[in-house]
């Protein structure tokens, strides 16, 4: 009997030591669903703001407008860009440390052209505003740091060098004669915001009256921007900032910038006041530099006047576009002036 219980035990030990060993069978049904848990909080969104510019071909066309661009040739990096004194302007390192601390403190060893992060903050907070203008507030002039202009839009940061740097003679020195000590004397290359504005030339006295200073047209209802910067058609505006002809003409009907004629009339008159300075030995032809220049001198002060009026028209480039009546008054009072002189 005894023997017999131990074989069951035996026998029920190695039933369940193979059942072990079997492979599992199908699984049975699903039960049903849990409830539902509870809504987590929404994560926060994903940074997008690379895609201002990385995407399409935003930055791309931008490269291939400022290509042809006078800022990309950078022509005067190499002689003035590095001199702590115009580097400010002529070199993309001397612009930012302008602007990061109000002067450039020595020369710069290795300048550069003019380039995006010139005049705009790049990879730096990586938000919407990482790529804005450098500068936007208004400038004071050079040449007077009590008139400040304004000219919004993003024309402001133009307006930091496009300005007159040296004021006129009687201004920088009144009496009756001034000295022109260099070949290079004048406002500096380039005075657009004084034409534009209408400030800073010698307005000497004359037939035609001078219109007050900011009243013009183009100066209430245009700006460096509007004008040179508007969509890229045909090579001009968008980033190469050539003036654009489009942009006229979301005012004015016209097939070219000599609108009016205005700027055949101002070359014709810069070309007769040039010839006077040339009669009265204020200015003469250089063959070294291809150009005509001032000859170093004492001269009377009308002279000198009327030779710094004749440069910085000639250099800011419009022909009398940027401000039209302004420009006609200097031009016809100083060449009358000079008449009387002769």
């Amino acid at each position: 009997m005894k023997t017999k219980v131990i074989l069951q035990l035996v026998m029920l030990s190695f039933a369940i030591f193979l059942a072990s060993c079997v492979k599992e069978g199908p699984a049975g049904l699903a039960g049903l669903d849990g409830a539902d848990g509870q809504d987590g909080l929404d994560g926060q969104d994903g940074n997008v703001t690379c895609l201002a510019c990385h995407s399409g071909n935003t930055i791309s066309s931008r490269q291939f407008q400022y290509a042809s661009s006078v800022h990309k040739a950078g022509t005067n990096v190499a002689y003035a860009g590095g001199r702590a004194g115009c580097a400010e302007c002529h070199s993309s390192e001397g612009f930012i440390e302008y602007h990061a601390n109000g002067s450039v403190d020595s020369d710069i060893s290795m300048p550069s052209a003019i380039n995006c992060e010139t005049c705009h903050t790049i990879h730096t907070t990586f938000e919407y505003t990482d790529f804005a203008l450098r500068s936007s507030t208004p400038v004071a002039m050079k040449i007077d740091a009590g008139t400040v202009i304004d000219l919004g839009d993003g024309s402001n940061l133009c307006i930091n060098c496009h300005q007159a740097r040296t004021a006129e003679p009687n201004t920088a020195s009144p009496g009756e004669t001034f000295r022109i000590s260099s070949t290079h004397y004048g406002p500096h290359h380039g005075p657009q915001v004084n034409v534009f504005a209408g400030i800073g030339f010698a307005e000497i006295a004359g037939p035609v009256d001078y219109p007050v200073a900011g009243t013009s047209k183009h100066y209430q209802e245009a700006s460096c921007t509007v004008c040179h910067m508007g969509d890229y058609v045909d090579k001009q505006g968008g980033h190469t900032f050539n003036p654009s002809l489009a942009a006229c003409n979301e005012c004015h009907s016209t097939t070219s910038f000599d609108y009016g004629g205005v700027q055949f009339d101002v070359e014709e008159k810069l070309v007769e006041l040039r010839d006077l300075l040339v009669g009265l030995n204020v200015v003469a032809w250089s063959e070294a530099d291809g150009a005509f220049e001032p000859n170093p001198g004492t001269y009377p002060m009308i002279q000198a006047q009327a030779y710094y009026n004749w440069i910085g028209l000639e250099e800011d480039r419009s022909l009398g576009v940027h401000n039209p009546q302004y420009v006609n008054a200097l031009l016809t009072n100083t060449i009358e002036a000079l008449k009387v002189v002769k």
